[in-house]
């Protein structure tokens, strides 16, 4: 609905995947939901070797009914007003991108390029965000003119904003797990999260119980898998999500 309903219409790109795919179609023959589908098959193929299963595989789900809603969805156009497109554009795909995320998914492509690059080279995911939605922008402007680019860095800024809303602002956070099953929340975590683990001894203020916190920092996609690993593992762990601003040093697993 946010692409043919109202971006697709006002020539206002998404972003990622999807705003490359939309762009794709303006010079050649095929439509937007095709290229998208076409672009994530070796994506999805990457992604389920260097990421992880489940994460890939329901990205590429989310994918997979993005084409075939964009296929059987009539292109609407509701208003000739370019910023309204814009900003309810936006705001659709952000609630439709924060749900998925919410559920231990993403929409595929850009999102799993970044978190593959991010683990190579230790640079924050945000950074593959911006080259490729600044790519996004200038091409827009190349192909239409500066007001059509300018339009799609409204779209991108209010979809970040209601990303903010629905899921998180940062794209890493810190967990904060105390548990009295230290070794086997550490073990479950390793095999599924290709993050580093800080064990700090603790024990319980009124039950005075020796316990340990965990302290990992992951990216936000990684957020829903890490909670099922817990309630699997210790259900009575406690776990607190703190939004971390910035880190030094590596982001990875010794």
């Amino acid at each position: 609905m946010a692409l043919n309903f109202f971006l697709i219409p006002g020539n206002v790109f998404a972003s990622g995947f999807t705003g490359v795919a939309q762009l794709i179609a303006v010079v050649i023959p095929l439509s937007t939901g095709v290229i998208l589908f076409l672009l994530n098959v070796p994506v999805a193929i990457l992604g389920w070797l260097k990421v992880g299963k489940s994460f890939t595989l329901y990205s590429f789900l989310n994918v997979v009914l993005t084409t075939f809603f964009l296929e059987v969805v009539p292109i609407v156009h509701f208003s000739p007003d370019i910023l309204l497109n814009a900003v309810f554009g936006g705001v659709l795909l952000a609630v439709g991108a924060g749900i998925t995320l919410k559920w231990g998914a993403s929409s595929g492509g850009l999102d799993i390029i970044a978190l593959i690059l991010s683990r190579v080279s230790d640079r924050p995911v945000g950074v593959y965000f911006f080259v490729l939605n600044s790519i996004i922008v200038l091409t827009a402007g190349i192909l239409f003119d500066a007001e059509q680019a300018l339009y799609t860095l409204v779209a991108l800024y209010v979809s970040s904003r209601v990303i903010d809303a629905v899921y998180t602002r940062h794209v890493k956070v810190t967990a904060m797990v105390v548990t009295k099953k230290a070794d086997e929340v550490v073990k479950a975590i390793y095999n599924s999260i290709v993050r580093g683990i800080t064990r700090i001894p603790a024990k319980g203020g009124y039950s005075s119980e020796d316990k340990e916190v965990l302290m990992i920092v992951i990216t936000r996609y990684e957020l829903y898998e890490l909670r099922q690993i817990i309630q699997e593992t210790d259900p009575e762990a406690f776990t607190n999500i703190v939004e971390t601003a910035g880190i030094f040093g590596f982001f990875k697993k010794d």
